[in-house]
């Protein structure tokens, strides 16, 4: 039997008083999904996840008796968090489907782990492990697709679609991250056959597996694959026509440059350069003030790369002034833009309109005048002390007078 080689996490405080609490009394415990997936490959872990026969109650009575924090975050469907030397496990009773929608799940506690299994989406996903021995249960071909490098669905593809139809996003982020050759023929032709009935989910999860995919490491084949099959044609309509282009020259620019790959950043080099259509898709995405406010700045600035770049930052904020730079065509000028901006911060002009009245200029529209021509030289000037602002005002005031 396939066993979890020596891994660290294993051993940790947390785990183990967890492990042990459940275990008690004729109790089971294993982890499941991406702890030994990830463990199994070499790679970091994140999150260790839980899975038990014990009902929620029976959880929380036995995690409370071992001096366990349990936070009660999605009880009604099994699980609940428990927080022990630090740690936060997500700990969750066996269930099977009961109804499905596409979009939630109707379901009922199990006893049987298999059942449990076969609910979940891929084979590579649907790995139990022992937290004592290492033993791992692969009830559906999951070790061999994973060595195989292959992302494919538990049974019927079409079926596990049906039952949430987020996973045909996840099917093509899980395939970029963890797929070698071509994509799996039967689950790929499942998910294009279904791709309209993305229709029918939250602005706000397509939002989020949309992002995730625009993180990983390197997008770009597996974006390519995705406006090939039409998913954007559903779920991203703007699509630019050169997304392909851009997208491959922001992520070398950003390689290049050393800066850390952003999503919306990503985002923006698959829209048109227009404020109006970035505003479009944050608003239908349901994306934070911030990040409908960033987009539509490089949406409407992306051709602004021949003003010195601290001027940009000045209009539209440093962060946006150095995306505008990273999604242009010139890695050049994103890695002199990148150097300009670090560890910089748009200054305050240290100039009042009260400065302008204690010179003698009676308050009113004039002030406002002398106030913003000052502020576009000592912009146009690097933004300079509050000695050379003075004669600035000087020079206006004189100016003024004659």
């Amino acid at each position: 039997m396939t066993a979890l080689p020596a891994a660290e996490w294993l051993g940790r405080p947390g785990l183990r008083r967890i492990v042990a609490a459940l275990t008690a009394d004729g109790g089971a415990v294993k982890v499941v999904g991406g702890a030994v997936r990830d463990t199994l490959l070499g790679l970091p872990v994140a999150d260790i996840d839980l899975a038990t026969p014990l009902l929620p109650d029976e959880v929380a009575r036995r995690l409370v008796a071992a001096d366990i924090k349990v936070i009660p975050t999605g009880i009604a469907h099994g699980t609940v968090t428990a927080v022990a030397s630090g740690d936060h496990h997500e700990i969750t009773t066996l269930r099977r489907d009961v109804e499905t929608d596409g979009r939630r799940a109707t379901i009922a506690f199990a006893d049987d782990w298999r059942d449990d299994a076969a609910r979940r989406d891929f084979t590579i996903n649907a790995l139990y492990a022992d937290p004592d021995t290492g033993a791992i249960d692969d009830w559906f071909g999951g070790l061999a697709d994973l060595k195989a490098g292959r992302v494919a669905f538990i049974g019927d593809a079409a079926t596990r679609i049906a039952e949430d139809h987020l996973r045909i996003l996840r099917f093509y982020r899980f395939a970029a991250r963890f797929g070698r050759g071509d994509l799996d023929p039967v689950s790929h032709a499942a998910v294009v056959t279904a791709r309209q009935s993305l229709k029918s989910l939250s602005r706000e999860r397509i939002a989020d597996e949309l992002l995730k995919i625009l993180s990983l490491p390197e997008p770009r084949g597996i974006v390519d694959q995705m406006a090939a099959d039409g998913i954007f044609e559903v779920v991203l309509p703007e699509l630019a026509p050169d997304f392909s282009r851009v997208l491959s020259e922001l992520t070398e620019n950003e390689r290049q440059a050393g800066v850390i790959p952003s999503p919306l950043r990503r985002l923006s080099a698959l829209l048109p350069a227009d404020a109006g259509i970035a505003e479009q898709v944050a608003a239908r995405l349901r994306l934070s003030t911030r990040q409908r406010k960033h987009l539509a700045a490089l949406g409407g600035r992306r051709a602004d790369t021949a003003r010195p770049v601290r001027q940009l930052a000045h209009a539209i904020g440093v962060d946006a002034a150095r995306d505008v730079h990273l999604l242009a065509d010139d890695t050049g000028s994103a890695k002199a833009a990148v150097g300009a901006l670090s560890g910089w911060t748009v200054p305050e002009m240290p100039l009042k309109g009260g400065d302008i009245v204690a010179r003698g200029i009676a308050a009113g529209p004039e002030v406002a005048r002398i106030l913003k021509a000052v502020e576009a030289e000592w912009v146009a000037e690097d933004f300079p002390d509050a000695t050379r602002v003075a004669q600035l005002v000087d020079q206006k005031i004189g100016r003024t007078s004659d």
